[in-house]
Parts: C-alpha cells; sequence; structure tokens
C-alpha cells in the first residue's frame, strides 16, 4: 500500500493527520526499491491497520550524512509541512558517516543539534543507531556505536539500538550490492521500528 492511497481522492479533502517524519538516508529512502516497499510506507500501512491516525511523511535522501540532515532540516520542519502537525521525528542517519570514515565528535554533534531542534519544537524523537563497517578498525566502530546510547540518555530520546539488526550482511535481505535492504528486509525493518515507535503513539492521534 503506498502511503498516498491511504488519501480520498477528494480535491476539498485536507488531510489533518499528524505526521511521523522520517529524516534518513539510502535505507529509508527505499534506494531500489517501489516506493511502497521503503520500510516507512510499510509503517504507513502498519499504523493504519492497527487504528492509529498518523501520517508517515518519508523527507530521506540517498547519500546524505548527519552533517546532511542537519543542514535539511529547517527546510524539513518549516517547509511543506507544518512543525506544529509533527509529532515524531525518526532520526535514522549515521551509515554514511561510518562508510567514510567521518569524525565521530562531529556526527555526535550534528545528531545533538537534530534532536535539539526537534525538543525545542516539542517533536518526539525517535533515534535509530548505526553500526560502522569493521575495515575501520574496532576502536572506531565502538565509539561510533556509543554515540547513540550517549545521545539517547543526554536527551531522553527513544533508541532503536540498531536499525538494520537481523539485516545487514544477510544476502537474502539485502539487494545484490549488499548494502541496501531488498524487500524482505524492508518488511524486517518495518516491523522491528514499528515495535519501538508504536509506544510513542496515541490511539486518539493528540499529542
Amino acid at each position: 500500500m503506498d502511503i498516498e492511497r491511504t488519501v480520498p481522492l477528494d480535491n476539498n479533502y485536507q488531510d489533518t493527520r499528524p505526521l511521523i517524519v522520517f529524516l534518513g538516508d539510502s535505507v529509508t529512502f527505499g534506494l531500489g526499491l517501489p516506493p511502497h516497499d521503503a520500510y516507512p510506507s510499510i509503517i504507513q500501512e502498519l499504523i493504519d491497520a492497527a487504528g492509529y491516525g498518523y501520517k508517515v511523511h518519508n523527507a530521506s535522501v540517498s547519500g546524505d550524512t548527519t552533517a546532511g540532515g542537519l543542514r535539511r532540516l529547517s527546510w524539513v520542519l518549516d517547509g511543506d509541512i507544518h512543525v506544529d502537525d509533527i509529532h515524531v521525528l525518526v532520526i535514522a542517519l549515521g551509515a554514511n558517516d561510518g562508510l567514510r570514515g567521518l569524525s565521530i565528535v562531529e556526527m555526535q554533534e550534528n545528531l545533538s543539534s537534530i534532536i535539539e531542534q526537534a525538543q525545542s519544537k516539542d517533536i518526539l524523537v525517535l533515534l535509530t543507531g548505526m553500526e560502522a563497517p569493521p575495515n575501520l578498525g574496532s576502536l572506531y566502530a565502538n565509539d561510533f556505536r556509543v554515540v547513540f546510547r550517549d545521545l539517547a540518555d543526554e536527551y531522553d530520546v527513544t533508541l532503536l539500538p540498531f536499525l538494520l539488526e537481523g539485516v545487514a550482511g544477510n544476502v537474502e535481505l539485502n539487494q545484490a550490492d549488499g548494502i541496501h535492504p531488498n524487500t524482505k528486509g524492508a518488511q524486517m525493518i518495518a516491523e522491528m521500528v514499528w515495535l519501538t515507535l508504536k509506544p510513542m503513539l496515541r490511539m486518539d492521534s493528540s499529542r
């Protein structure tokens, strides 16, 4: 089910459901998949099936780093959608920082700024952790992993420790590039994220 298919074909219809905004990279964008198979779209299906009145808005961009996400944040929060309509911001960034071996300190600062800006607007945050590739060494990988836990503790936000848990490295759940989830992998990610996201929502869709 495509997200847009949940909106009636009525030119006078205004969708006033509170938003769940995904700020991520190619994995969350759904690179290599039809739009309706990207995991945020599957989460929309799960939301609808469970009777929650929320709408998913996928503001992810392939190749984005935490710096890129931070630069885009003001547009995401104050662009086509209205910030008062956003209930949850799902931050799914960091994978490209790790793949490029970028500064962990800068990654932490970028994520901190994103969280602070969301919280200043009374938006709940779901932070999804990532893992650095092993070829960068165990010290970098450990420091990288700890960033997400430390940020969750510091800002008291909900943490999903590893977005690709059970999917990364599994050839049956990834596309030929070995990096991006296939349809089955995206389904698994969606179900895992939904378990963490669901307690942050209200059946009456009030903030």
